[in-house]
């Protein structure tokens, strides 16, 4: 066994075994061997043969592995029930019965250090963090995960870069979150990696992300990729994602049919594996796509589906970005007052380090609701709150759209200069949207 422990270690072990149980040498030896062999075992001077350690196991009422390795096989086996129990449980959405499921299996993985197993664990506690809005939390589970991972080949740590990657994303810092996600790509391709399942996490991941940037071109091409790779993928979590994240693409292209067909694909998928926070997200993105097509009435009723889903299962960042896009959708249908009266409960949610985005689209939608009102210096400072967080995001087709509104309200109110040095802002970051951010798009897969 590659894996064995040194002699001394498993001499050691034999020791205390037969210690506990009463035995002597003479009877842990025989019929097979000698008390002498035992002694000489049990000093750590002799390596064990396979056959040697069978009949000690066997004596010793133990597995083999247990003796040999001191990991039992029943309490691995044992483990992985118990995460893969919790992976379930999330699933469903009972996030905090799911971290203290998580919580035990790595207090007990670690214990018998159980790479593999400590390492599910802490991704699961990572997409916890996620799904409570505690970025900073799950990503330092993301990071030990990593850190446990350190040796093993770099498809196996994708999921845990892929976690810190959409911290960041959430948290607002998008360059780094794209950084993360295209250097991971680019050696995997150019390593020769092809791994479907973790090329398709990390091209559905670096989506949301691109098209924050303005970088629509690159969030077109990781979505064609992520099509393409879609057939190979053993992961129907994956694929569900994927749809739901090539969907937003599909949208900006004009392609509303399709994007709405491949958020339903999603959304079955995610109903057969019942993930509701997913799924959710699924309702959440349909009625987005609902929105830009002019669909009112049916957005607020899949965005408010989706809102009921994740604020019943305690899904804090996720329901508030929800909440924002809502907003927006009940301002358009005129129920303004409704609209700001959401908003205001839910920006105590946010921060600039957390759900920087959807704080700044709070705070533009309270702008554009004070201008209405005719209340210019609440809507001032509304816009100023969220070119402030745009700019430390670095989203450039938001921060464009900003400026005009922001141009347009000092013009009107008298102040010629401030408006001018607005627009000429916000031509800076339309004039090539994702360009100054993004390095050479990575390498593409051999498809």
């Amino acid at each position: 066994m590659a894996d064995r422990d040194d002699p001394s270690v498993i001499g050691r072990r034999v020791q205390q075994l037969r210690m506990e149980r009463g035995l002597t040498q003479r009877q842990l030896a025989e019929p097979a061997y000698t008390p002498a062999y035992v002694s000489t075992l049990e000093s750590g001077r002799v390596r064990p043969s396979d056959d040697a350690l069978r009949h000690l196991a066997d004596r010793l009422g133990v597995e083999f592995d247990e003796l040999a390795t001191g990991r039992s096989v029943r309490l691995v086996t044992g483990l992985r029930l118990r995460l893969t129990d919790a992976q379930r449980t999330l699933a469903t959405g009972a996030t905090e019965a799911a971290a203290e499921a998580f919580e035990s299996v790595l207090a007990e993985a670690e214990e018998h250090a159980l790479t593999a197993e400590v390492a599910a664990a802490l991704l699961g506690l990572g997409e916890c963090g996620l799904v409570t809005g505690e970025l900073e939390v799950g990503r330092e589970y993301f990071e030990r995960a990593e850190r446990s991972l350190a040796d093993a080949p770099l498809p196996a740590r994708v999921p845990a870069l892929r976690g810190r990657a959409v911290s960041h994303y959430l948290a607002g810092e998008l360059r780094y979150a794209v950084y993360l996600l295209e250097s991971t790509l680019d050696e995997l391709n150019r390593g020769g990696l092809h791994d479907p399942d973790a090329l398709l996490v990390l091209y559905a991941s670096v989506i949301g992300p691109y098209m924050d940037m303005g970088a629509q071109a690159r969030a077109a091409q990781a979505a064609e990729l992520a099509l393409a790779l879609a057939p190979q993928a053993g992961d129907p979590e994956l694929v569900a994602r994927m749809h739901r994240s090539v969907a937003r693409t599909l949208l900006a292209e004009g392609r509303v049919a399709e994007a709405d067909a491949s958020l339903a694909k999603a959304a079955e998928l995610y109903r057969q594996l019942q993930i509701r926070t997913e799924l959710a997200n699924c309702h959440w993105m349909r009625g987005y796509v609902c929105a830009q097509n002019g669909e009112l009435e049916r957005a607020e009723s899949e965005m408010r589906l989706a809102l009921d889903m994740l604020s019943a299962k305690r899904a804090a960042l996720y329901s508030s970005q929800v909440a924002v896009e809502l907003a927006d959708v009940l301002h358009r249908r005129g129920k303004s007052e409704e609209a700001a009266a959401l908003l205001h409960r839910v920006l105590s949610d946010f921060t600039a380090e957390r759900g920087a985005l959807h704080s700044a689209a709070a705070h533009r939608l309270l702008g554009i609701i004070a201008e209405d009102a005719r209340d210019t210096d609440t809507a001032e400072e509304h816009y100023v709150r969220a070119l402030s967080l745009l700019e430390r995001a670095g989203a450039a087709g938001d921060l464009a759209d900003l400026c005009r509104l922001l141009g347009d309200l000092l013009r009107r109110t008298g102040r010629v200069e401030a408006a001018l040095d607005a627009y000429r802002t916000g031509l800076g970051h339309r004039t090539a949207p994702g360009t100054t951010t993004l390095g050479p798009a990575p390498a593409q897969p051999p498809l």
